[in-house]
């Protein structure tokens, strides 16, 4: 993996862990899968994430989504093509 796929990586962790403080960030870098795909073409990765936070307790699922791409808005379409979101709360987590 190239320092920059690296920086990139580390920089969503750094920014999910900031805003909601998870008891679990699990990123994961799914570009392999999705080579030869246009938004890879481009260089943007695709990922996914599994976040487990209190900051969830009480959102719809919209509204969790919203949050996470607000946290990484501006990656979004320049370092991230796609991100697939899995947002629960600490008590969803356990069932």
């Amino acid at each position: 993996m190239s320092d920059r796929l690296i920086q990139r990586f580390h920089e969503i962790e750094r920014r999910i862990n900031e805003v909601f403080a998870p008891s679990k960030c699990q990123l994961q870098d799914d570009s392999a899968a999705h080579k030869g795909h246009a938004g890879a073409a481009s260089g943007a990765g695709h990922y996914s994430v599994t976040i487990i936070s209190e900051k969830f307790d009480g959102l719809n699922r919209i509204s969790r989504h919203r949050l996470v791409y607000d946290a990484v808005g501006d990656l979004m379409h320049t370092e991230i093509h796609a991100l697939v979101i899995k947002a629960l709360t600490p008590k969803e987590a356990q069932k």
